[in-house]
């Protein structure tokens, strides 16, 4: 491999998060879903975990504060999800899907694995596996202290 090549790698999963994230958006605009990709993932971190916080939520999405702040607004305005003061510490907020946050997650859950299953195409689990090793040493060599 030469030396440009190896630059390259990081080129290379840009533009392919990239590409499937504007996929998954056009399908989520085509069956008439009222998210973004953003919006998608902070539904889904929500929806396995009720009450969970707007800084937990933050670092699960890799979200910075003001993204995630402005995306939870947006979901508030939208009637998809709640802030509730905590009881034991009235300076944090949990956060919670509403009903027509569950039913958005429900509605738009199918066309997100559709994707998936799409981008997957034939590749195996073993591809997965190394794929996830190989994803998670790029990250893990770039730890910030």
């Amino acid at each position: 491999m030469t030396h440009s090549d190896k630059r390259a790698y990081f080129f290379k999963i840009d533009t392919t998060v990239k590409r499937v994230r504007n996929y998954l958006q056009k399908q989520l605009n085509q069956e008439g879903i009222d998210l973004t990709v953003d919006q998608w993932v902070v539904l889904d971190h929500l929806y396995p975990s009720p009450g969970i916080s707007q800084n937990d939520l933050a670092q699960a999405t890799a979200k910075d504060a003001p993204t995630t702040t402005r995306i939870l607004d947006i979901l508030i305005k939208k009637g998809l999800i709640e802030r509730q003061m905590a009881k034991l510490d009235r300076r944090k907020s949990m956060l919670f899907l509403t009903d027509a946050g569950k039913e958005m997650h429900t509605r738009a859950f199918p066309i997100v694995a559709e994707v998936r299953t799409k981008a997957w195409g034939r590749l195996s689990d073993e591809d997965f596996t190394e794929l996830v090793r190989i994803m998670d040493t790029i990250y893990g060599n770039l730890e910030i202290v």
